[in-house]
């Protein structure tokens, strides 16, 4: 067994299970993912720490990218209740590794990415591990997918201000759509589900994410 290996396993029994991620098949697609190949080289000795890993640099005034810390990953993945069945949305995949999860999880997934140079390396990513139920999009992450809609689930990969209406109209009658949404100082992750044409949601548990570029806060009315 190699150090990655060990270490993989180390997070699952000391990080995931101690903090209710019990999904059997989610558990399973951890073990058997080497997230290590999701991030730098420089970062791969830390690949499973408790912590969020930036995959991309902050550059001409756009933000930094990073990859979610796993427990978050897991948990919010958990919270959409992804079956074999579902095709599945992943707004803001980065380098893929939360796209490689889905996959092992879902019938179809579409990763979608707006920086190019990590749209292509998720891509790279999903091609190695030989992941022919998913693609890399490269499109403004708040817009989704249109083209591939209605999804079953989707993922918001980073801490949103508000989810636009443009991807709870790409949810399908019973969809569910989990993100992480700093509506105050602490985020907390929510599930949305669709019933009968409406979306409603319900906050779950407070997490910390870093912010996904290009959502704006929803218009509020002052009086």
């Amino acid at each position: 067994m190699t150090d990655c290996e060990i270490q993989r396993r180390t997070m699952i029994e000391t990080q995931l299970r101690p903090s209710g991620v019990n999904d059997p098949r989610l558990l399973a697609a951890v073990a058997s993912l080497p997230r290590e190949k999701f991030v730098p080289a420089r970062l791969c000795p830390f690949a499973y720490i408790d912590e969020a890993l930036e995959v991309w640099p902050s550059r001409d005034g756009a933000p930094a990218r990073f990859l979610l810390t796993p427990l978050a990953q897991a948990r919010l993945i958990q919270l959409a209740s992804v079956n074999a069945k579902d095709r599945v949305l992943d707004v803001g995949c980065a380098t893929g590794y939360s796209t490689a999860l889905l996959a092992e999880l879902g019938r179809e997934v579409i990763g979608v990415e707006s920086e190019p140079e990590l749209a292509a390396a998720a891509s790279a990513n999903l091609q190695g591990l030989a992941l022919a139920n998913a693609e890399i999009v490269k499109g403004a992450l708040a817009e989704g997918c249109a083209a591939g809609a209605p999804y079953d689930a989707i993922l918001l990969n980073g801490s949103v201000p508000d989810v636009p209406d443009a991807l709870f109209a790409q949810l399908r009658e019973g969809g569910r759509l989990a993100a992480i949404v700093a509506h105050s100082a602490q985020p907390r992750a929510w599930l949305y589900v669709k019933a009968g044409g409406q979306v409603s949601g319900m906050p779950q548990f407070d997490v910390g994410a870093r912010p996904l570029p290009g959502f704006a806060p929803a218009p509020r009315f002052a009086f």
